[in-house]
């Protein structure tokens, strides 16, 4: 396993100075956050990041997400010329020696929160999502905007694709996402890339939009798209995790054991009635996330990639991106860290003295 934090560049206010103080941190989970949907990544600019992070005795481990344009997941005309930006992308990151990727193919709103600032009894806040409580109107007129949004369009434009999307039955969102996996998957083999998807987040269909990667199904049936090592998943307890009918422990062996696991989001969730929940500390006994048994899963499994603490709540008065504090994220890297010594040794510790 390697411990990884998630960091979104010069303007984030958590630096990687105080990221590398996190012990056992060893990388960065980052994109080029200056750079909107559809364009091509220069060589140049992805090696100067990289250097950038490097030079704080770090690695760039991952790159989430190149964010899949809209005309991809729609499948219009104009795809062809995203796909071909998306795998010169591929081919410069490839170049510049990083070798996993994790994207999704959520429309239009990618992961999505009722509410980011619920105060839970002990006087942290937190993300919430309360199906009764989605805010059609906050979305489409922008109000509601969350953080690693890639959303440009402006609010006309928006509200067609959203009419459009509406309409799209699954299959054919399935029909869309196989045609982009043809066309990105031999590039990231030829190149030696690891391409996970990230779930859907929450696992299910949001306002009437279709939503497929919310299951072992889902993700099953993605692999087969391109049946190759190259086309695997991001595991990830939290938006997995939100429907309790997903066996994460069972996942995590299904896919791990074929080595169709490339990057991992460890994070608890609890969930308070159907389809709501809100994202609680890391530890098991906070949440519904048997945290124990998915880390000792993914040792059985010999896991050895990029694993980060996801979202985290905002704690001891700490203001920032939601989810994307210092504090409660670095409790969740040590705790992880915690959890991988514990499975690794087996329960027997060395005596000292």
């Amino acid at each position: 396993m390697q411990l990884t934090f998630r960091w979104y560049g010069e303007s984030d206010p958590v630096t990687l100075g105080e990221i590398r103080q996190i012990p056992g941190m060893k990388g960065i989970v980052s994109a080029l956050h200056d750079r909107s949907a559809g364009e091509v990544w220069p060589l140049e600019d992805i090696v100067r990041y990289k250097r950038h992070v490097e030079s704080f005795g770090l690695q760039l481990s991952v790159i989430e997400s190149i964010p899949v344009h809209e005309a991809i997941k729609m499948g219009l005309p104009s795809r062809d010329e995203y796909l071909d930006h998306y795998r010169e992308t591929l081919r410069n990151l490839a170049q510049a020696g990083v070798s996993t990727v994790c994207y999704n193919f959520m429309p239009l709103f990618d992961w999505l929160r009722t509410a980011v600032d619920v105060r839970l009894p002990d006087g942290s806040t937190t993300m919430a999502y309360n199906e009764s409580e989605v805010d059609e109107a906050a979305l489409l007129t922008g109000k509601l905007r969350l953080p690693a949004w890639n959303i440009t369009e402006q609010h006309e434009e928006l509200n067609a694709m959203y009419a459009y999307y509406r309409t799209m039955p699954a299959e054919q969102l399935w029909r869309n996402l196989n045609d982009f996996i043809q066309a990105v998957m031999p590039v990231a083999r030829e190149c030696g890339v690891n391409m996970a998807i990230h779930p859907d987040d929450p696992p299910w269909p949001v306002l009437g939009l279709p939503r497929i990667i919310g299951d072992q199904q889902g993700l099953e049936r993605l692999t087969q798209l391109y049946d190759d090592p190259c086309n695997g998943i991001c595991f990830c307890s939290g938006s997995l995790g939100a429907n309790p009918e997903n066996r994460l422990t069972a996942i995590v062996r299904h896919f791990g054991s074929r080595k169709r696991i490339h990057f991992v989001h460890l994070r608890n969730v609890k969930v308070t009635r159907y389809r709501s929940f809100y994202e609680s500390g890391h530890l098991s006994q906070e949440g519904s996330v048997d945290m124990y048994s998915v880390v000792k899963a993914l040792h059985d499994v010999s896991f050895a990639g990029p694993v980060r603490p996801d979202h985290g709540r905002m704690i001891w008065g700490e203001t920032g991106n939601p989810g994307y504090g210092l504090y409660d994220r670095a409790l969740g890297a040590a705790y992880v860290h915690g959890l991988w010594e514990a499975v690794s040794k087996g329960g027997e510790g060395e005596r000292y003295g």
